[in-house]
Parts: C-alpha cells; sequence; structure tokens
C-alpha cells in the first residue's frame, strides 16, 4: 500500500474542501462497484465473464482502500461509504451500466489527480483512471458478446 502524505500547507482551505468532497464522492463510487459487480458476477453468462468481473471488484476494493486512507489522512476522519446509485437487476443492463459508469469514472479520476499538487494522490488517482479505462473495455466486450 502507499505511504500516504498530505501537506496542509499546499491547498487553501475551499481547495482542501473540494478535494475532500471528490474523495468522498469516490470513496462511495467504489463502495458501490463492489456491490455492483458482486451481484454482476452472480448473473454472469459463463465461468470466464465471472472471473474476470471478480478481478475487477478486486481492483474496486484496492481503490476503495486507498481512497478511504487518503482521505483520512486529509481530514482526519473516516469516511462512512454510501451507496449513491441502485446496480440493475439483469446482466445486460448491469454491463451497460458500469460501462458507463466506469466511462464517466476515468475523467472523474483524472481531474481529481489534476486538483492536486501531492504526487502520492495524484499518482494514485492517475492509477485508479488506468484501471478504471481497462474495466471499461472488458465490460464493452462482455456487453457486445450479449447482442
Amino acid at each position: 500500500m502507499y505511504p500516504y502524505y498530505y501537506y496542509q500547507g499546499s491547498m487553501n482551505g475551499r481547495q482542501n474542501d473540494k478535494m475532500a468532497a471528490d474523495i468522498a464522492k469516490a470513496i462511495n463510487g467504489e463502495y458501490g462497484a463492489v456491490q455492483c459487480y458482486q451481484k454482476l458476477s452472480e448473473m454472469a453468462s459463463n465461468q470466464k465473464e465471472k472471473d474476470q468481473i471478480l478481478e475487477i471488484r478486486q481492483d474496486e476494493i484496492k481503490h476503495f482502500q486507498q481512497f478511504s486512507q487518503i482521505y483520512m489522512n486529509l481530514t482526519g476522519q473516516q469516511h462512512q461509504a454510501q451507496m449513491t446509485e441502485d446496480c440493475p437487476n439483469t446482466y445486460k443492463e448491469g454491463l451497460d451500466f458500469s460501462f458507463n459508469d466506469e466511462q464517466d469514472t476515468v475523467d472523474f479520476y483524472l481531474d481529481i489527480a489534476e486538483q492536486t499538487s501531492d504526487p502520492t494522490i495524484k499518482e494514485v488517482f492517475k492509477r485508479a483512471a488506468g484501471d478504471e479505462q481497462n474495466h471499461a473495455v472488458w465490460f464493452l466486450y462482455f456487453l457486445n458478446k450479449q447482442k
């Protein structure tokens, strides 16, 4: 796991509050993805897809843990993750939802990386954005196989 260092002097109060709010949103998103991908894996068409979705879920757990640690270091508090969206009830709708969510998340994480001068936070969010793009490709592949 990465060591997290946050330099209080690198942001003003409003920037710090926005960063904390964005990271809390990211934590909630990862928490929801972990729950949704468990459900999605149980609906998978075959074992290969199930295994890949569970591997993606493991990435989301890692992101959740990393973002939670960053949030704790930034605010001194633990963020209580919340489900902000419901996971669809069919496999095809779940794949479509997951593809779009992963694509949106890439841009959001890159924005967070650009907002900070902290090199560790920047690197964690850039790496997570790359993972999310990879996940989107898998969901698009599985979605196209459904057609």
